[in-house]
Order: C-alpha cells, then sequence, then structure tokens
C-alpha cells in the first residue's frame, strides 16, 4: 500500500498477569533483530486503537482491547516524511504464548521488565517505554459514553 509522506501507525503495550511484556523480533527494515512492540500502519477505513488490536492479533495471535495512550512517538524522515506512531496501553483477554507470524517476525515472547532492560537486542525505544510506563503508573480504566443526546454509536476515550 502506498503511504504517501504521512505515516500513521499504532502499536500495542500488553502485559500479562505475571508483569511481563508482550514484545516481538521484526524480520525486516530499521528494527530487524531488536525486540519492540507488536506494531503496523493503520489501514483505510480503521481506527488507530482499531489498528492496534489487529496488529497485535495479526504479528503474536494474542487478543487484546485498547484501554488508554501510553504515548505517541512523532518524527519527521529526511526531513520529508511524517512519522507518527500512537503507542497504546492495551488489556490482554486471554493468557497464552505469542506465536509469531511467520515471514514477518523472527520470534514473539513475553519478557520481563529486567530482562527486557539487559538485552542488547531491546530497542531504544521499547527501553524507554518500559522506563516511563512505569513511572506514568498507567492502568485501565472505562470512561462512559457522555449521554445519548449525542447520538454517539460507538465511542471511546483514551488517556
Amino acid at each position: 500500500m502506498k503511504r504517501g509522506k504521512v505515516w500513521l501507525a499504532s502499536a500495542g503495550v500488553v502485559i500479562d498477569s505475571k508483569g511481563r511484556w508482550l514484545v516481538v523480533k521484526k524480520a525486516y527494515g530499521g528494527l530487524k533483530g531488536q525486540w519492540s512492540l507488536p506494531a503496523g500502519f493503520v489501514d483505510k477505513g480503521e481506527t488507530a486503537d482499531e489498528a492496534a488490536v489487529r496488529e497485535v492479533k495479526e504479528e503474536t495471535s494474542i487478543d487484546a482491547v485498547v484501554c488508554g495512550v501510553a504515548g505517541i512517538r512523532s518524527g519527521v524522515i529526511n526531513e520529508e516524511i511524517s512519522d507518527t506512531m500512537i503507542i497504546f496501553h492495551m488489556a490482554l483477554q486471554e493468557e497464552k504464548k505469542p506465536v509469531a507470524r511467520a515471514g514477518e517476525l523472527l520470534d514473539a515472547r513475553w519478557m520481563s521488565v529486567e530482562d527486557l532492560e539487559k538485552s542488547h537486542d531491546t530497542s531504544v525505544l521499547l527501553k524507554s517505554i518500559v522506563r516511563l510506563f512505569e513511572k506514568a503508573g498507567l492502568n485501565c480504566q472505562d470512561i462512559p459514553d457522555p449521554g445519548p443526546q449525542f447520538g454517539y454509536t460507538s465511542y471511546r476515550f483514551f488517556i
């Protein structure tokens, strides 16, 4: 798919009951061979949070739902491509072993914060997110629909 000069991607922070993070090793690109979050581009007709859910599922077979925003990474590549990624905090639906998507990933697994911090294969962004996530004390919260007077058929708020 042609991306043009403005890229929007989504990633998911999924943590299991043991405090381990769901991470992947890409088989290509700038993150090849590095631990990073499951992530990918937002497709036409899809919201950014829907893309995060899809990417986590496609890359790892793990089902999770978005419950907040962990952060936004924004940059410009070679002074011409706007590259933005929304990193969502996600709630795990069922604990199981991840399965790496063949051809796209070298590996997918649950890793402890300590192992991610020690590993030379952990991406710079992931190491930073792990540190900041702990400081921020993020957790999942439900925010109610503001009321029928607005006519929302779908309503989500993330913080």
